[in-house]
């Protein structure tokens, strides 16, 4: 290169100054050996998008190599694509009436099927929906036993195309006491991939996220209350049914000390639980050993595997974050 060219070359890049680095925020609590194998000494929570009102339902589209995530009080799902940022994907995500409503109508968790199909927990429409090509929804189940579902939240599905999904009131303007309350309860399902719909627990007083383990002998649940902040461990039984139910982890002493109850949860390879809650993502062991925490300062609502699965995604309040491991999700 020609001396002057270089010169100038020289100047720009001292102009310009070095590439900005990815924002990030929070920080890392490691409590146990084990969380070094599973989250990288310099690993950081790096900052992708703000400015939503309630962000959840992360999930990694492997078809188009993008996440997809809810926002529930704006009633739209994001995209967020690497070099792209976030941009809107549907609206609307989870209320298709035409009569203005607050709360939390949109969508919340979202899952997607053997066949790349959407799965949407729909609050306002009160129902389990599959996106169609033509971005219309078709319902997979809206009733139990002819009531109306208060508001599916949460959902996972097994290798057999089994649904699993949670039943809180959250999309319910006046929550428990809503007048449109048909349940008196607030329940967890299964709807399996012939079409039928089965209780599996009406105990829980707000079910929220959902997780099936690796080998899917056991299903974890997590109970949203303030009141009672735990996840639950259930044994799944071969029918599709659950029994022995136990306490997984109990957060009480967190409960109102840190931002977040226990919400949206996902498992790894491995076993090792992924659970949002208060004080972030609280990462415990096969066995229930709290092994860490990854907090990114705000409560977090849920967390989703992408990437080449080794990214695990967080909705957390207004903020969209990630974090790179050294673990990867079931399935990738």
């Amino acid at each position: 290169m020609h001396h002057r060219l270089c010169l100038a070359a020289l100047a720009f890049l001292v102009a310009a100054g070095p590439a900005l680095a990815a924002e990030t925020m929070g920080q890392i609590e490691r409590l146990d050996p084990r969380f070094d194998e599973i989250v990288p000494k310099d690993a950081k929570i790096e900052k992708l998008g703000e400015g939503y009102d309630w962000a959840e339902g992360p999930v990694w589209d492997k078809a188009h190599g993008y996440l997809l995530f809810s926002d529930v009080p704006r009633n739209h799902v994001l995209k967020f694509a690497e070099g792209k940022g976030v941009s809107e994907f549907l609206s609307p995500s989870g209320y298709t009436g035409n009569k203005p409503r607050g709360g939390e109508p949109g969508s919340n968790g979202l899952v997607i099927d053997a066949q790349g199909r959407l799965i949407l927990c729909q609050h306002g429409d009160r129902q389990v929906a599959r996106l169609n090509a033509d971005k219309t929804f078709h319902t997979l189940a809206d009733r139990y036993e002819g009531k109306r579902f208060n508001s599916p939240n949460d959902a996972t599905l097994s290798r057999a195309g089994d649904l699993y999904f949670t039943d809180p009131p959250y999309g319910l303007l006046g929550l428990n006491d809503d007048p449109a309350k048909e349940l008196k309860f607030n329940g967890v399902y299964r709807l399996s991939q012939d079409g039928e719909l089965k209780l599996l627990t009406k105990e829980l007083t707000f079910p929220n996220g959902i997780a099936l383990t690796p080998d899917e002998k056991q299903i974890y649940v997590a109970n949203s209350d303030p009141k009672k902040a735990i996840w639950m461990v259930f044994d799944l039984g071969a029918d599709g049914g659950i029994s022995h139910g136990r306490v997984f982890y109990d957060a009480m002493r967190w409960s109102g000390q840190r931002k977040g109850l226990p919400d949206g949860m996902k498992v790894d390879a491995k076993g090792n639980v992924f659970a949002t809650g208060p004080g972030g993502v609280l990462v415990f062991a096969p066995d229930g050993t709290l092994l860490g925490r990854i907090d990114p300062g705000e409560a977090t609502a849920n967390c989703g595997w992408g990437d080449d699965g080794s990214t695990l995604y967080l909705a957390v309040d207004m903020y969209l974050c990630r974090i790179k491991l050294n673990t990867k999700g079931v399935g990738f």
